[in-house]
């Protein structure tokens, strides 16, 4: 199907909705800055009272992964995923909207030693990332200071797949389909950041169960491969709206060394364990709405069933 064809096909009406939402979300992007986060708290809000769906798979995630802490504070936790996903929507719009002018006094990045150092050998980064309710925006922020590539997962509605392609060329270099080796070989060979967040459950294919937050996660072992092609660098990036909305902080640790480490399973681990040093930073602005733990080794979506939400075991 040729481009032209595509966008006419997107006045159909069953787009319509889409567009209308879209269109108010642009709209909403004019207000300033702190009544958009204002709007997106109430949003979130809205969302928990109104998704028991999501509601029940984040109160599994949180329980599963924070055992440490009360009912209570888990309660606590769960309402502010949720309050932070509807930032999040915002932070979306302004990350595909807003002058960027606008945004430079509110961002930092921290660690940047770490990347002059990685980009001194000539052989690229692989540039972890993971699902903070703050993704699209902190793209933007990290391109303030680095020109970055981004590997992405395609998304369903084509429409939607356009729209969020577009707002991602305003500030990636390239965006590149996460299927499309050659070109994330190409761009690690010009020595280039590469953005790729390996932290969702891609079913069994060419994943290993290893730890996440103390849970058996089936994680994808595409990273080693990754880290192959070019013998790149690899090194987190974890993204966080400051406690007191503020601002944002974007930091970079130091790369994971020695990787690859000869065995898929360490190796794993390893970038598990790299972001979940990332979200624990502030735990509430992590995507804890997705079924992160859906493949399991007794049945897809085990760990989300009733007889296991009712009891403590994992």
């Amino acid at each position: 199907m040729t481009a032209a064809t595509r966008n006419s096909d997107f006045l159909s009406p069953k787009y319509w909705p889409i567009w209308s939402g879209i269109g108010i979300l642009w709209l909403l992007n004019r207000l300033p800055w702190r009544w958009q986060i204002q709007l997106g708290r109430v949003l979130g809000l809205f969302l928990f009272v109104t998704s028991p769906h999501r509601r029940r798979v984040t109160r599994t995630n949180i329980r599963l992964c924070f055992p440490e802490l009360s009912n209570d504070d888990q309660a606590k936790m769960i309402k502010q995923v949720f309050i932070n996903n509807g930032i999040g929507l915002f932070e979306t719009a302004m990350a595909w909207w807003t002058p960027r002018e606008k945004l430079k006094p509110f961002i930092e990045l921290k660690g940047q030693e770490h990347l002059e150092q990685a980009l001194e050998k000539g052989k690229g980064i692989i540039l972890l990332g993971a699902h903070f309710s703050t993704l699209d925006l902190g793209g933007l922020i990290f391109s303030e200071f680095y020109p970055v590539d981004a590997m992405y997962r395609q998304h369903n509605n084509p429409l939607l797949e356009h729209i969020i392609t577009r707002g991602r060329q305003r500030y990636f270099e390239v965006v590149i389909e996460r299927s499309d080796i050659r070109t994330v070989v190409r761009s690690l060979r010009k020595n280039h950041i590469v953005w790729y967040a390996p932290d969702q459950d891609f079913g069994r294919k060419n994943s290993v169960f290893v730890p996440f937050f103390g849970v058996p996660a089936a994680t994808i072992t595409a990273t080693t491969r990754l880290v192959k092609f070019n013998d790149s660098p690899i090194m987190m990036l974890a993204q966080h709206r400051k406690p007191d909305n503020s601002g944002y902080v974007l930091e970079v640790f130091p790369p994971i060394e020695p990787f690859p480490t000869g065995d898929e399973e360490t190796d794993a681990s390893l970038v598990n364990a790299e972001i979940e040093k990332a979200i624990r930073i502030d735990p509430s602005q992590y995507m804890w709405v997705h079924r992160r733990f859906k493949t399991h080794p007794k049945g897809k979506g085990y760990l989300y069933t009733k007889k296991q939400r009712d009891t403590s075991q994992t």
